[in-house]
């Protein structure tokens, strides 16, 4: 399917994620603080990257800047993950450049829709009745 980056500070929630992402079938990557994300993302070139929003050192949506504003990463969907679940954080995460924001705890057709629709169209706009993440 997809090579996916997941970039999560917390042990339980990166081996979540990718238990998720490995039974939908896809390949996954993962760095565990932005810095190791950002150069994972350049060298790799992944199709998909979840990014969790509250890491240490630079966060989440300070490396979703900076990757859409690389040439070599922009067009890289991005979905922020986060706990943070405020219309104004969604907001932010918009402005960062993510495509979708998920809230935890992860709900995982929520999460499968999310990667599928991106990975088909990374300007699709989700059905706001039929899923809970929001499409930037």
């Amino acid at each position: 399917m997809a090579l996916v980056l997941v970039v999560e500070d917390n042990p339980a929630n990166l081996k979540l994620v990718t238990l998720l992402l490995v039974h939908a079938g896809h390949d996954v990557l993962s760095a565990a603080d932005a810095e190791s994300g950002l150069t994972t993302a350049r060298t790799q070139q992944p199709d998909l990257i979840l990014m969790d929003v509250q890491l240490p050192g630079m966060d989440g949506l300070a490396a979703t800047a900076l990757l859409k504003a690389d040439l070599r990463t922009a067009a890289i969907p991005i979905i922020a993950l986060t706990a943070l679940a405020m219309k104004a954080d969604a907001e932010r995460g918009r402005l960062a450049g993510c495509a979708a924001y998920i809230t935890k705890p992860l709900r995982r057709f929520e999460l499968y829709e999310t990667i599928d629709r991106l990975l088909a169209d990374p300007t699709a706009d989700l059905d706001p009745q039929h899923a809970e993440a929001v499409l930037l």
